[in-house]
């Protein structure tokens, strides 16, 4: 079942309105028909069973047949803290990290990104990325689009996280699967979770020893080094598995 997103304004007591460009993909490029079926989100995560009721020059009229809450959004709350990587690894994170169930992605400058942006280059890569998160929730068949925040300096990124209930660094000269074991264990299904990951070159130890003085928690990833677009993915796949099968 195809599936889109439309603000919570546009969801009557029976009826949805699709308006914008999602109206010329129905129409001109899955070529649906009225009585087709369609899922459709309000983004604050109620989603819709409807089926396709009339299809106008400009708009596309959804009768809704069922409602459901919250249906595919973990019950707590994961933020990517991501150093920028170079190239387009990026976009493969941010639609990788939506359909694990981020919450929200958070572009972060440190010491060893070798990509800087300026602030027009960050409008156009902010405007994309968004894009990208956008079409991995509705592949992904999230209720809530994700947001990817403004690039921030790492200092202004490990603020942000203080207000987060948890925050955790893996780094590659953290030994302590132990300890590791105890920061995971303790996570809760409804918790918020702040995840530091830095670029390729990973963090250098000020940058580590700063995040620790400001409560977050080193971790181990294992043996092997991981990439940086490979790390991020590895710790959300640990901490969705485990707030899906928290009792």
């Amino acid at each position: 079942m195809h599936h889109f997103f439309v603000q919570p304004q546009n969801v009557k007591e029976e009826y949805i309105s699709i308006v914008g460009g999602d109206v010329n993909h129905i129409k001109n490029v899955l070529r649906m028909k009225e009585k087709e079926d369609i899922l459709i989100s309000d983004g604050n995560g109620c989603d819709y069973t409807c089926v396709i009721y009339k299809i106008q020059e400009d708009e596309i009229i959804a009768k809704i047949c069922d409602v459901s809450h919250d249906a595919t959004e973990l019950p707590g709350k994961l933020y990517l803290f991501q150093g920028l990587p170079k190239n387009d690894k990026m976009e493969l994170i941010i639609q990788k990290a939506v359909e694990l169930g981020a919450a929200g992605i958070i572009p972060v400058s440190t010491s060893r990104c070798v990509v800087k942006l300026d602030e027009k280059k960050e409008a156009t890569k902010l405007k994309r990325w968004q894009k990208i998160a956008e079409s991995a929730a509705k592949q992904s068949k999230r209720g809530v689009i994700p947001q990817v925040h403004n690039v921030l300096s790492f200092k202004e990124a490990v603020k942000m996280a203080g207000d987060l209930q948890v925050g955790m660094i893996p780094y590659e000269n953290f030994k302590d699967m132990s300890s590791t074991k105890s920061v995971i264990d303790k996570i809760r299904s409804n918790m918020s979770v702040g995840i530091f990951i830095g670029p390729e070159g990973g963090f250098c130890e000020s940058e580590v020893e700063y995040a620790k003085e400001n409560g977050i928690e080193p971790i181990s990833l294992g043996n092997r080094i991981l990439r940086t677009e490979t790390a991020g993915l590895a710790i959300l796949s640990i901490l969705m598995f485990k707030m899906e099968t928290e009792d």
